[in-house]
């Protein structure tokens, strides 16, 4: 059974934290843990996908293994170096701070099955947010168009103009 094991050192998120995401992709096939990194809000997430990414492209390119059945055999989060800083408290006073850091190790395998992913990733086009104002005016012009008769009722309607301009002209306190 051929293996890659690809490392990410001096990670400077707290173990314990990264251990929680780490769980979560022990033992899914590639395709499955890219998509958990992808749906769950985790600090950690970004570099995990960095790092599987990163394992499954030098497993493919050098090892030559097939892609699509590849597995997370073991992942592993231990603690790196610590950083010490002081805080200044109250009376003269200072508390330590501990930044902590992390090494984690992934190992992924080849298995003998190809499994049918059950997730489709599909990566968003990027569209700038000048576009995307675009395109909203649009869908709202043409749901003005599609119904106009809508939108003369909701100016016709005089007893509901004189009840907003009483509101509106109302003083707040």
């Amino acid at each position: 059974m051929k293996t890659q094991t690809a490392k990410l050192k001096y990670l400077r998120i707290a173990p314990r934290k990264v251990q929680l995401t780490a769980n979560l992709l022990r033992g899914l096939s590639v395709n499955e843990a890219e998509a958990q990194l992808l749906i769950n809000c985790k600090r950690a997430n970004p570099a995990l996908l960095k790092l599987l990414r990163s394992a499954v492209s030098n497993a493919k390119n050098t090892k030559e293994m097939n892609p699509d059945r590849l597995f997370i055999k073991e992942i592993k989060v231990d603690q790196g170096p610590v950083l010490k800083r002081h805080m200044p408290r109250a009376m003269g006073r200072a508390t330590l701070i501990q930044k902590k850091s992390s090494h984690i190790t992934l190992v992924l395998a080849e298995s003998d099955k190809i499994k049918a992913p059950r997730f489709k990733i599909v990566k968003p086009e990027k569209v700038s947010k000048r576009e995307e104002a675009k395109i909203v005016k649009k869908e709202a012009k043409i749901e003005k168009s599609k119904n106009p008769e809508i939108e003369k009722e909701k100016i016709t309607k005089p007893e509901q103009q004189g009840f907003m301009k009483k509101v509106f002209r109302r003083k707040s306190i």
